[in-house]
């Protein structure tokens, strides 16, 4: 067992905050938030067991772990400040928000021998993981196109999530490059694909409503792209392709993220109320119930109230059928999950890997896989499309 602490106190960390706090494999929880009074409210709802004033204080404080729940752009020398300080790392996505600091993460999981893990919702997307099912069986055949989209329109949550970060200046802050939040996407096909992207070439498209959140002279990224548009070459030949929208006209309680594999024996399509699973030696599939996940979460959950109603549906959907839930400890059972009933397992992975002293499913080298291509094309966008090479930090040691 080991003691953890919640860094971050914020809309997203309490529905985590709850399952590490009822896993078995947890000995405690604490909490810490740069406003206090939110990391106070979090232990009184929650029944953690205390906050500390600030992240020093948690990292001289004697938990074995932080998982870490702050701005997006900042994950990258928390966790290696983390990492050096002799604590195992939950993060939150992205890895990171530059190259150097991807690399500098893996650095210190190398040198410390401690657990990293990116919590990449989409590895556990039912898409994701029937097409990763098809994968394994040869289903595919050879898989050689796939597509990845997070259509998450600024008013469907967005836009208060921002505004809760972020405080009075958060328009400065909401105009983060859609591109450098990649992994909801990319994660979902590489989730699934056995293979890395090594080049792309991406397409940005300008913002034009006007209301000062994709506004150069506001943003603190220099950054007015609001939808993006990127096409990866993979490293066995293959290519994907992804969309990052935040103007889009997606209707409400539609999943952000969906997914299609082509193989050269088999299709898998995901589509907004239906999806189908093609094999042409066969008839076509209805795999739609397969992929629906169930409801997990009461309107009268605490950590859910004090969630933006628009936001609601990335935190109460519950397991698919395709989802293995075997290895989940009872205490989870009718807790909270979200996001197409990723959560629980995604807890599940960090602490059975920290225990164990086993690779999680999304480590170190995996996360750069997930955030890397995202990163690079944005630099695409900003350079008129141009094809650019990506990076790869290799695979996960053995």
């Amino acid at each position: 067992m080991f003691a953890i602490g919640i860094v971050g106190a914020g809309q997203f960390a309490g529905a985590f905050a709850k399952l590490f706090n009822a896993h078995p494999g947890v000995s405690r929880v604490t909490a810490t938030d740069l406003i206090p009074e939110r990391a106070a409210t979090l232990v009184e709802d929650l029944g953690l067991a205390g906050a500390e004033e600030d992240f020093d204080a948690m990292l001289a404080s004697d938990v074995d772990a932080v998982a870490i729940f702050t701005q997006r752009w900042t994950h990258g020398p928390l966790v290696v400040k983390a990492l050096r300080a002799g604590k195992h790392v939950y993060c939150a996505v992205p890895m990171a928000f530059t190259v150097e600091e991807i690399g500098e993460i893996i650095d210190a999981v190398k040198e410390t021998g401690l657990t990293y893990m990116m919590g990449e919702t989409s590895q556990y997307h039912p898409a994701t993981v029937l097409a990763r099912q098809k994968a394994a069986e040869g289903g595919f055949g050879r898989l050689f196109y796939a597509e990845g989209d997070y259509l998450h329109d600024m008013d469907h949550g967005f836009y208060a999530a921002y505004q809760y970060s972020g405080g009075a200046d958060w328009k400065k802050t909401a105009s983060f490059p859609p591109m450098k939040y990649p992994t909801h996407a990319v994660g979902g096909v590489l989730g699934a694909w056995n293979t890395h992207a090594v080049s792309v070439s991406a397409i940005g498209v300008p913002d034009q409503l006007g209301d000062g959140v994709f506004d150069k002279d506001v943003s603190m990224f220099d950054n007015d792209i609001s939808n993006a548009t990127a096409l990866f070459e993979t490293a066995d030949g293959g290519s994907f392709r992804t969309n990052e929208f935040r103007r889009i006209g997606l209707a409400h309680w539609v999943p952000e993220s969906r997914f299609v594999f082509y193989g050269t024996k088999g299709i898998l399509e995901q589509g907004s109320r239906t999806s189908f699973w093609h094999k042409k030696s066969d008839d076509l599939q209805d795999v739609t119930e397969l992929l629906k996940p169930g409801w997990a979460t009461g309107a009268d959950d605490p950590v859910l109230a004090k969630v933006d109603p628009a936001l609601h549906d990335s935190f109460i959907s519950g397991h698919a059928p395709v989802h293995d839930t075997s290895a989940l400890p009872v205490e989870f059972k009718g807790l909270g999950n979200g996001h197409m009933g990723s959560h629980q397992l995604l807890v599940n992975d960090f602490v059975t890997a920290v225990n164990e002293q086993t690779l999680p499913t999304v480590n170190a080298w995996v996360a750069a896989r997930y955030t890397l291509p995202g990163i690079v094309a944005h630099e695409s966008a900003l350079r008129g499309g141009e094809r650019l090479r990506i990076e790869d930090f290799g695979d996960a040691p053995q």
